[in-house]
């Protein structure tokens, strides 16, 4: 298409019924809980087959974001690289009410053989109660035949370390290390556009459904990287020329900043690439062409890469995650 008709994007969350989700996403964020059941995620920006965002905002409102990419790709992503044709990204907001699984994602070396996708992710903490822990990588010292054993035992949980947190903590976790979410947390989770995961333990509970939820033991043993012991939080550092932003991480996939502003603070955006900004709290107002666009907490927005003078405004004080999408191919 001739010229550009895009301007700062949000979406219709993704709702999805989790067996040790809550109703925090309505509480916190005001997400339209409309089923009584455990809602565990709100997918924010998702481009996987038969989910699908559609946009919320502005005269493309309707759209989906597969579209969006098939129709607008240079204008959108300039040149951030797509997965398989699709946006390379999935963002999503988890309500962790009760554990989660132990479980690991496949990396990419053995993603295929496998028959599922490696994904790498990101999670920062938006809330945690007392106590709230993770469960990442391996104890010091445990082995793959002690895993395995333990496995088989019921009391793998031993085999991985543990780390306390509160708000404001992040770990990364690229594909093959082991993990789970621990109860009573809330967190903002930055991923490839992927949906693989192979659960080691499920805490011998039941799903929605009834039933005993799957394992896949041997997937798991394949996809693990058993040298992966005791993993720190990631230790955020200042980003150059930016006072109120520090890099959370830069990999090859994805590079993840938080922006932290005063109430009243302008921010100018630097154009020319596509960004993703979260409001983790407070709220802002997205200033573009005369237009302005309000994020309260919980809510997400591409900011296309065609678009220039582009500005942030916090209405209080805030906290932001700002995304940038690699420019390689996803493997």
């Amino acid at each position: 298409m001739a010229g550009s008709a895009l301007y700062p994007l949000t979406f219709q969350p993704i709702l999805k019924e989790r067996v040790w989700g809550g109703r925090r996403l309505q509480q916190l964020y005001g997400k339209n809980l409309t089923s009584a059941a455990p809602v565990g995620e709100s997918w924010e920006i998702s481009d996987r087959p038969g989910d699908v965002s559609v946009i919320a905002n502005g005269p493309l409102a309707g759209n989906d974001l597969h579209w969006l990419v098939r129709h607008y790709r240079r204008e959108l992503m300039g040149h951030a690289a797509l997965y398989q044709e699709h946006f390379p990204l999935l963002i999503k907001i988890l309500d962790a009410r009760e554990k989660l699984s132990l479980q690991v994602h496949p990396p990419a070396a053995k993603a295929a053989a496998l028959g599922g996708e490696p994904k790498t992710e990101l999670w920062y903490v938006a809330e945690a109660e007392a106590g709230a822990e993770l469960y990442v990588g391996l104890r010091k010292g445990c082995t793959r035949e002690e895993f395995t054993a333990r496995i088989h035992g019921g009391a793998v949980a031993d085999c991985f370390h543990r780390v306390p947190v509160r708000a404001g903590d992040v770990m990364f976790l690229p594909s093959g290390r082991v993990h789970g979410l621990g109860a009573g947390m809330v967190i903002f989770e930055i991923q490839q556009n992927s949906d693989t995961t192979y659960r080691v333990f499920d805490w011998n509970r039941f799903g929605l459904d009834g039933k005993p939820r799957q394992l896949h033991v041997e997937q798991s043993l394949e996809s693990i990287q058993f040298d992966d012991f005791e993993p720190d939080l990631v230790r955020p550092e200042p980003v150059p020329g930016h006072l109120s932003r520090t890099r959370l991480v830069s990999d090859a996939l994805f590079n993840v900043e938080l922006g932290e502003f005063l109430s009243g603070q302008d921010y100018p955006m630097v154009g020319g690439e596509m960004q993703i900004i979260g409001v983790v709290s407070g709220a802002v107002s997205v200033q573009c062409g005369g237009e302005s666009l309000n994020l309260q907490a919980g809510r997400f927005c591409v900011i296309p890469a065609s678009l220039s003078g582009v500005a942030l405004r916090a209405a209080a004080p805030s906290k932001c995650l700002f995304v940038t999408a690699s420019h390689r191919p996803t493997l």
